[in-house]
């Protein structure tokens, strides 16, 4: 996975997938390669670098899952494996072959019959117009996946009653069904293409906890019986660890740590990593209020312009981004073969927080939140009637770190000044008439 960056534009070396993908190392076959991968939105000063230099290999039959906080970039790379976003460098190959940038046509088609998605807001991507029927058969009619009518009203009938619902359901409208009915939808329409791949992101969010577990055992099935490889996009590490065969963490677009489900858990090496696992909450209402979270402070992470951080291999499949000092750390922790405590309770298995600067990080950001900071209008209603007062009091509050009371008395006595300014130029019109 260490890979010198190529930012390059590469062409398409087929204009159609082989029967099989190359053979890593390790003897499986690479489904899904994503290399050295950046994707960036805006431009100027509005650039934001969603992605970058992400790298990492998806084995055909697997579930590998993709987790992180909410605007991590996770969401961005799984549309880009489908070409709804466009890639700024790097590239993401198919059985070897590229699928990013400009392709032929009959293997743009390819993708999407072999690479389907389960979106995230089953909402906005269903067809409002189309009812069920039309919206899971659209892809049978495009590709001609079907032999005669009959056939096309079995395999619509049968995947809508694998995902939970009826045949009677297929001739309503999305907005005629809850969230979790229309999630399912999304998830009958990708799985009656019978695809290779399935780039599932956050599939269960919308769903009841008792029918999660259903869409996950459906899951499995079709991985069993169709060889189906998951791409899996979640936050939800407490379900992640039992589904997937190997788990991504990414933070602020970077890939920080790639590894098995179990060696993960049991070796969490970056401090983001355990910051998440530290968060799964816990069944318990005692244990989980005496628990100690481990919070992830990104200063520790300021790399100078010589540290050269990477993604690199620290043995046992295990990937970590670090500099070259933090890796060989990595290494001589893991070589112990000692799992690490990723959860601290308070009076059960520790005394106190584990990490005394990390505990100080944590103090600090609560002590910049002061209590009654809330901004409350009157701040801005008072600032407005005495707008010099107001000037006073919001500066008054921002030495103090109260930030939503600083904005309320700013923008009273703003508007306060513009309304006496009117006030007075009206004034000064009136008595300019009168003298003439």
């Amino acid at each position: 996975m260490n890979k010198k960056k190529n930012n390059t534009v590469l062409s398409a070396s087929a204009a159609h997938f082989p029967e099989h993908g190359p053979v890593a190392k390790n003897g499986k076959e690479v489904l899904l390669s994503i290399r050295n991968l950046d994707i960036n939105f805006g431009k100027g000063d509005n650039l934001v670098e969603a992605v970058k230099d992400a790298s990492f290999d998806i084995y055909k039959g697997e579930t590998f899952s993709l987790v992180g906080e909410s605007g991590s970039g996770k969401t961005t790379i799984g549309r880009a494996v489908i070409r709804a976003n466009t890639c700024t460098s790097g590239e993401i190959l198919y059985k070897g072959v590229r699928i990013s940038g400009k392709i032929p046509r009959t293997l743009d088609r390819e993708v999407i019959r072999n690479i389907q998605m389960v979106f995230q807001d089953p909402a906005a991507s269903l067809n409002e117009r189309a009812n069920v029927d039309y919206i899971i058969s659209e892809g049978l009619y495009n590709f001609h996946l079907y032999e005669d009518e009959a056939d096309r009203v079995r395999k619509v009938e049968k995947i809508i009653e694998e995902v939970g619902l009826l045949p009677e359901h297929l001739t309503r409208y999305p907005h005629e069904f809850s969230g979790g009915q229309r999630q399912r939808v999304g998830f009958a329409r990708a799985m009656v293409m019978e695809p290779e791949l399935v780039v599932a992101d956050e599939p269960i969010s919308a769903l009841d906890v008792s029918i999660r577990a259903q869409i996950l055992n459906l899951m499995n099935k079709f991985q069993k019986e169709r060889g189906t490889t998951y791409f899996f996009i979640a936050h939800d590490l407490s379900i992640v660890r039992y589904i997937s065969d190997r788990i991504g963490v990414i933070y602020k677009g970077r890939i920080v740590e790639v590894a098995s489900s179990e060696e993960l858990f049991n070796y969490p090496l970056h401090p983001y990593t355990r910051s998440l696992i530290s968060a799964i909450p816990l069944p318990d209402p005692l244990l989980e209020k005496n628990k100690v979270l481990f919070t992830y402070n990104p200063a520790k992470h300021q790399y100078a312009e010589g540290d050269n951080p990477e993604l690199a291999a620290i043995g046992h499949d295990h990937y970590v981004y670090g500099s070259p000092k933090e890796i060989e750390e990595y290494k001589a922790v893991r070589e112990k073969n000692v799992p690490l405590k990723t959860l601290s309770i308070t009076g059960v298995n520790t005394d106190k927080r584990e990490d005394d600067e990390t505990a100080a990080f944590l103090d600090e950001e609560i002590k910049e939140r002061p209590d009654r900071d809330t901004g409350h209008i009157l701040y801005g209603i008072l600032s407005f009637l005495l707008p010099l007062l107001g000037i006073a009091a919001a500066y008054f509050f921002k030495k103090r770190n109260y930030i939503r009371n600083f904005k309320s008395c700013r923008k009273g006595a703003i508007i306060g000044f513009i309304c006496l300014g009117i006030f007075c130029l009206l004034c000064c019109g009136i008595l300019v008439c009168t003298c003439i």
